[in-house]
């Protein structure tokens, strides 16, 4: 498509945008008495307006039913859980029985861990991107020095090329390569939160099966937001957050695949609770545990319902509109913010840089834009004025018009704001 920095042109492609209507469904903040345009889903998603019908669903059961809303209420909190397997397994590529919802993200991946960081003999490095979330860096060094090893020794990082701003496939597979038999796991965020990278997901977990390791990923920035596939990849197990792209709100719940070849193995070691139990018979009380033959074995306890109410809101939402259509989206939104971007760097001679991949089947959402030049104040004037992103170190900013609820002509109101911002500085 040829774009225009117009209203008129941004005007036009809104009125053509076929899941346009979404929009009315989301709460925007406010700046200024006006509502914001709103970056920053890759952080924190919208609220949508029925979340708040959901939750007051199981308030007015707790409060009618008390004990009983375990198993009489509208929605049974007994099994709240299970209504998510069918719809999350269409927006990351498994099955249902691979899917369930539990804890929070890191939590979850140190309890994927478990059953996944197995070192052995020569067998102990995990594989890693250099500069990962500081969450699964922490993570990582804390699991390696649980089994006795240092980071240093522990931990190998790929790395980029000098000058470079992302990652190179060839780069990652020829690093699992040089480990070899000594990589006990591969463990990688599926999209880098500072550039917005998208990793080749498949072409790296088979790399890392072809040398006998286990492949894990960090999918906080991916699940809702790029077409995954994890069973037919292979993947051995991922967990993701539920508050960026599927608008959970803060700090939610999060979300675990682990493929079915796990389901069923007595060998594999992990933490267990009651809730991994069948719930026909978890209430006999026994005292040998009995594993669910699905992921929900890597359960611990009774789900959080007030919790994950605002989740199973926003979730069935995703299921009305499909991954299909919001990729759509997504793609020709984000190349529109690409576009202005250029025309207001051009327009203003600026020389900021788009760190985020060209090609998009390796960028999302996001796209992370490095302010040379500018600064702090170029951010600060963007926020004043309405435009709520965020920041990153030394001097990055990171764009997210997350296609359920942003518009194209948010895209040309922030190039407009934008413009001014730099002219005035």
């Amino acid at each position: 498509m040829i774009f225009e920095n117009s209203l008129v042109f941004a005007k036009k492609l809104d009125l053509e945008d076929p899941i346009a209507s979404y929009r009315d469904q989301f709460y925007f903040p406010k700046v200024n008495g006006a509502p914001a345009i709103y970056f920053a889903g890759n952080s924190l998603g919208l609220q949508p307006k029925h979340t708040a019908d959901y939750v007051n669903e199981v308030m007015k059961d707790w409060a009618d039913l008390a004990v009983e809303g375990h198993f009489h209420s509208n929605k049974s909190w007994v099994d709240y859980h299970e209504r998510f397997t069918e719809p999350l397994s269409k927006i990351v590529g498994a099955r249902p029985s691979e899917i369930t919802v539990m804890n929070t993200l890191t939590v979850n991946l140190h309890l994927l861990m478990v059953s996944f960081y197995r070192p052995q003999g020569k067998r102990y490095k995990i594989i890693c991107e250099e500069k990962a979330f500081p969450s699964d860096q922490y993570l990582v060094q804390s699991q390696v020095r649980f089994h006795g090893y240092t980071p240093e020794d522990a931990i190998v990082t790929i790395e980029k090329r000098e000058g470079e701003h992302t990652f190179r496939t060839e780069d990652v597979i020829a690093k699992i390569k040089e480990v070899g038999d000594a990589c006990a796991l591969v463990f990688i965020g599926g999209v880098n939160y500072y550039t917005g990278q998208v990793f080749d997901m498949e072409s790296i977990t088979k790399a890392g099966h072809e040398i006998g390791a286990l492949v894990g990923w960090d999918l906080a920035h991916a699940a809702g937001n790029v077409a995954l596939h994890l069973h037919d990849w292979d993947v051995d197990f991922a967990a993701w957050c539920s508050y960026k792209y599927m608008n959970s709100g803060p700090g939610n719940a999060s979300g675990c695949y682990i493929h079915e070849r796990f389901h069923k193995d007595p060998d594999i070691p992990r933490f267990e609770g009651w809730w991994g139990t069948p719930k026909e018979t978890r209430f006999l009380m026994k005292s040998e545990f009995e594993p669910i033959p699905t992921a929900e074995a890597w359960q611990l306890s009774n789900p959080p319902v007030l919790a994950l109410a605002p989740y199973l809101a926003s979730i069935q939402q995703f299921e009305a509109v499909g991954m299909e259509a919001l990729i759509a989206k997504r793609n020709q939104i984000v190349a529109y913010l690409v576009f202005i971007l250029e025309a207001v760097g051009k327009a203003t001679q600026s020389n900021f840089e788009i760190i985020t991949p060209s090609d998009p089947k390796a960028r999302g959402t996001q796209l992370s834009v490095f302010l040379h030049g500018s600064g702090r104040a170029l951010f600060d004037y963007l926020m004043d004025h309405g435009v709520i992103l965020d920041w990153r170190e030394p001097n990055v900013i990171r764009l997210a018009p997350v296609p359920l609820y942003c518009s194209y002509e948010d895209v040309f109101r922030f190039g407009s704001i934008l413009k001014s911002g730099i002219l005035q500085q």
